[in-house]
């Protein structure tokens, strides 16, 4: 291997390094707190390009969250119904995208269906059943963590699904997200893109790392040998679903804080938003009683303090 591939992979390992630890730091700071929190670490305008991406990726961040918020109350105020599917290899950093779009939002409002695999009964039902229970009422959001798609991937290259039962999904499915058009909700279908040489790296990554050895199931594993197959079946997904009224967005998501990024700047660009207008919150007085005595606590109630 040479040394140009060799220090490309070393920088992409420290980048992976780096995003498991933003994925806490983001949940931690804020926007306020970000410049003093930087100069706690050291981190100035005189180091690597990689300390300046990671400065604008939270800045950036911050912003389309705050933006994200906004959409929200415009949801809530116009009862707006949105369903945005995401679809992907594994390990393409769907889940690391639907983190992000939720971490600010009310969960009340803004809400994952990651569907487990159809029970025996679910199997013996209409195909779209079990996700039409998952659709949004007026004033709400739902992300899909993979979705009525799988019937085009997962289970037609493992065999799950028959030819037939895979020709009648691609007759039946422009049908259903046109009826869920015309009832007036807001769908949004985003595939998110990675290379093979990448996707080896994320998973070579997850199994040397304890904490998320967990993500890679005996399924994803035969995915990845199946490599291939999974792509004949994503071009004819693409191909025979990409419709005027529920078309599909493809995410470059090589760099995931740019496929982070660039898909929250996107879905906040497919629905027109205002700002809600807010009354000023006010807290009120507590009321006081002078007879109002705390009763103890025993002390073996306390978690031990060893922080």
């Amino acid at each position: 291997m040479d040394n140009k591939k060799l220090k490309d992979i070393n920088r992409r390992i420290l980048a992976e390094m780096h995003d498991s630890f933003d994925e806490e730091l983001e949940m931690e700071i804020d926007d306020n707190r970000m410049d003093s929190f930087l100069a706690e670490l050291g981190e100035t305008a005189d180091q690597d390009d990689l300390s300046l991406e990671r400065r604008f990726y939270f800045r950036e961040l911050f912003r389309l969250q705050g933006e994200l918020v906004k959409l929200q109350d415009w949801v809530i105020h116009k009862k707006l119904k949105v369903v945005v599917v995401f679809e992907g290899r594994d390990a393409a950093g769907k889940g690391g995208a639907i983190k992000r779009i939720t971490q600010r939002m009310n969960p009340r409002v803004c809400r994952v269906a990651a569907l487990p695999a159809p029970s025996e009964r679910e199997r013996s039902q209409w195909y779209f059943q079990r996700y039409v229970a998952h659709l949004p009422a007026a004033g709400e959001m739902v992300l899909f963590d993979r979705s009525w798609y799988n019937r085009a991937g997962v289970e037609k290259v493992m065999g799950f699904c028959t030819d037939d039962e895979y020709e009648a999904f691609f007759r039946d499915v422009p049908e259903f997200e046109k009826m869920l058009v015309r009832s007036g909700i807001i769908l949004i279908k985003y595939w998110f893109s990675i290379t093979d040489e990448e996707q080896h790296l994320r998973f070579m990554m997850r199994i040397h790392d304890p904490l998320k050895q967990w993500k890679l199931s005996p399924m994803d594993l035969e995915s990845r040998r199946l490599w291939e197959q999974y792509t004949k079946a994503k071009e004819n997904m693409l191909e025979r679903t990409h419709i005027p009224e529920a078309p599909w967005w493809i995410v470059w998501a090589v760099d995931k804080k740019r496929a982070r990024l660039n898909c929250i700047r996107h879905l906040l660009g497919q629905i027109p938003y205002d700002e809600v207008p807010r009354e000023p919150v006010m807290l009120p007085a507590r009321i006081k009683n002078p007879d109002y005595i705390r009763g103890p606590v025993p002390p073996e109630m306390f978690v031990p303090d060893e922080y």
